[in-house]
């Protein structure tokens, strides 16, 4: 709970910087010095960059949470009890031992988004968080097709 509301904080914090610096983007722009022009339409470009990644970024962790939340439900949501480091991290070791479990059981059934799900949390405890999330992504894709194939009840 803690690290949603700090992303919710810092999520508001960095809108309110591309709002300001959307501002003086406009400023420069009005000014109609052909430097000042330039340098409006740079600070204008990256409030929509900044916009669009800060909205995916929250976009992903909503959909996770609430692939967590689905799991937690049913009963599958893996337990966290791999031996851990003073920091809180797992022992790397014991990760990458269990990840192979979770490997094994995607490479089974690659269109089970719970499989991708557990993978990604194997992968994070490993240490390799540019896999974690590209497992995640899987997940919430194949979740996705998964409800939309399913009919209305």
């Amino acid at each position: 709970m803690k690290g949603r509301v700090a992303a919710l904080i810092m999520a508001a914090l960095l809108a309110l910087y591309l709002v300001l610096v959307g501002q003086r983007a406009v400023m420069f722009v009005l000014t109609g010095e052909p430097i000042a022009i330039v340098m409006g339409i740079a600070l204008i470009a990256l409030p929509i960059v900044g916009a669009w990644a800060l909205v995916r970024e929250l976009m992903f962790g909503f959909r996770t949470q609430r692939l967590v939340e689905q799991l937690d439900r049913e009963g599958e949501l893996p337990v966290d009890d791999l031996p851990k480091r003073t920091s809180g991290r797992p022992i790397r070791e014991a990760a990458d031992a269990e990840f192979e479990i979770y490997k094994d059981a995607v490479e089974n059934d690659e269109t089970n988004w719970r499989d991708w799900f557990r993978l990604g949390l194997a992968y994070d405890a490993s240490g390799d968080r540019r896999r974690a999330r590209q497992a995640l992504r899987t997940a919430i894709r194949l979740e996705h097709e998964t409800a939309r194939a399913q009919p209305s009840a």
